[in-house]
């Protein structure tokens, strides 16, 4: 394998990376469905009131789950996809940081932390370390 001016592997992604882009990508795709299909049981999980109006979260739910096609979309061509990444990382940090707020105010039940952790702020830091390393990557390569 040839050697980048980086000092590393020719790829832009190590493999570890792309696990957590397909990780990731998997684990918003059944998340998503799951806002669409069953939000009665994520409120009962959640601990609130189902409004009477359910259409929020299932666009909601779609949305996640294109975040999760764009995250596959970004380990099979990672430079060209690459601010695809940093829209995900943006989405995941002001959706934990309003979560949080929620809780800190009372308005969602303290257990929602652990939620929010593991489907938002876990990716956050390794989001932004392969985000780095992309832009890094796409000075040497063009698109």
């Amino acid at each position: 394998m040839q050697k980048s001016p980086h000092g590393s592997d020719a790829a832009p992604l190590l493999p570890w990376m792309r696990f957590v882009l397909r990780f990731a990508g998997m684990f918003n795709l059944l998340a998503g469905g799951c806002m669409i299909l069953f939000y009665h049981e994520g409120y009962e999980m959640v601990g609130v009131p189902k409004p009477e109006l359910v259409l929020p979260v299932q666009i909601m739910g779609i949305l996640v789950a294109l975040f999760g096609v764009g995250y596959h979309w970004v380990a099979s061509r990672p430079v060209q996809n690459r601010d695809l990444l940093m829209l995900g990382l943006l989405s995941k940090a002001i959706s934990a940081v309003a979560a949080l707020l929620y809780i800190a105010a009372g308005r969602l039940p303290a257990h929602f932390a652990v939620t929010v952790f593991f489907a938002d702020v876990i990716y956050v830091p390794l989001f932004w370390i392969i985000w780095l390393r992309l832009r890094r990557f796409s000075v040497d390569s063009p698109g």
